[in-house]
């Protein structure tokens, strides 16, 4: 295939990448292997030189998950990405690669609870100072910048209540101090939102979820410019080895083949679910980026090419109606995952953002009645008729 030749975005998650060995494989092939041999000690030195390309040790690369890697730098219109084992590697990797002892970080307050502890605890551990802020406020950010101010993070839309920010906005403020933008753009995937093209610097995923999209294998990956790689990421990733599996690198190379198909239905059945529960009077809230009502519905339109999979659901009795409604669904299970093609609902406060303190979860609008609902591929009419049944239980 022509090298120059421009592919839209459902053909280069299906050809993207692909480096076929000798025997012509249609499948991408999994080298499970750990090193590599050399033909000679001079191939092998000029190898760790640099001076000869090829793969050295599947810490640093591997033949599988360099293929994938080069097919979401493809979806994501970015240069360069290193593939990890987790979600929560990711940002990690992404964060903690590029700060010292001495920096300030400025990360949005409505993060997942593990993002809030890696930035709230670990990162103060090494002398990095972290200030949360209200990532719908430009104001806040601008107030939390001090000299010291090297990374700006956020997520969205939010984990669990789908607060929409601003990226191209809280990116040119970072351009002015000469910080660098880490999102989180796992709810929204790279087909609904493109960080890079915002003006963010640096893009993380937790592959786990709608990457895989069928609750097979953890893994996750970040994306950045060639130079932001090489100079910070990628001794870091050496070093510490957080590299994914090259078994769950093909298993993520078979997701990205239905992302678009996945996304596309889900959504669209999401749309319908929260659109069927906004005025149920036992529903306080639906929270939807792709509804008119949500509350940065301007900046939804401007940024995101879709709603995307996830509902935030606020009952009005609390978390006793809360836990009626899990417990009473049949089709949609109940799980701490999402973007599954099975459809999945838990229970933030209780669960993913039990560790932050009640006020903490009411300052980000977690209250003791909101479910939070990742739509999967079932019917969207059988999900209907599950919500309506177990909406029947609650008081």
């Amino acid at each position: 295939m022509s090298a120059s030749r421009k592919l839209r975005p459902a053909t280069q998650l299906v050809q993207g990448g692909i480096n076929r060995s000798g025997y012509g494989e249609t499948s991408e092939a999994i080298f499970l292997t750990q090193g590599f041999v050399y033909a000679s000690s001079e191939a092998a030195e000029a190898r760790f030189k640099g001076e000869e390309e090829g793969f050295i040790y599947s810490r640093y690369a591997n033949p599988t998950n360099d293929m994938f890697e080069k097919r979401m730098c493809l979806m994501e219109g970015a240069e360069d990405a290193r593939a990890t084992a987790s979600g929560m590697a990711a940002i990690s990797a992404a964060l903690l690669c590029q700060v010292r002892a001495g920096d300030h970080v400025v990360a949005a307050r409505a993060l997942f609870g593990s993002c809030r502890w890696v930035v709230e605890k670990l990162m103060p551990q090494y002398g990095v100072e972290s200030t949360l802020v209200d990532g719908r406020d430009m104001s806040a950010w601008e107030r939390a910048i001090r000299p010291n101010t090297k990374v700006f993070f956020l997520e969205s839309p939010t984990n669990p209540t789908l607060e929409v920010i601003d990226i191209a906005a809280v990116s040119a403020l970072a351009r002015q101090i000469g910080a660098r933008v880490v999102v989180d753009n796992v709810f929204a995937t790279p087909l609904l939102q493109k960080p890079l093209e915002l003006g963010a610097d640096i893009v993380a995923y937790s592959a786990t979820k709608h990457i895989d999209g069928q609750g097979r294998c953890l893994g996750g990956v970040v994306l950045s410019s060639k130079d932001w790689i090489n100079e910070y990421l990628h001794d870091y990733f050496r070093h510490t080895g957080p590299s994914l599996s090259p078994f769950n690198a093909w298993t993520l190379l078979k997701g990205l083949e239905t992302l678009p198909l996945r996304v596309r239905q889900q959504s669209e059945s999401a749309r319908v679910i929260a659109d069927h529960l906004a005025d149920n009077p036992k529903v306080a809230r639906v929270i939807y980026p792709g509804r008119p009502d949500h509350p940065q519905a301007d900046i939804c339109a401007r940024q995101m090419k879709g709603g995307s999979t996830m509902i935030a659901i606020e009952f009005k009795g609390g978390k006793d109606a809360a836990f009626r409604f899990q417990d009473a669904l049949e089709v949609i299970r109940i799980s701490n995952n999402l973007g599954d093609a099975k459809s999945l609902i838990t229970h933030p406060a209780t669960t993913t953002h039990k560790n932050l303190s009640e006020e903490a979860r009411l300052e980000l609008g977690i209250t003791q009645g909101v479910v939070r609902l990742s739509v999967g591929l079932e019917d969207v009419e059988d999900l209907i008729d599950d919500v309506d049944i177990a909406l029947s239980k609650v008081a």
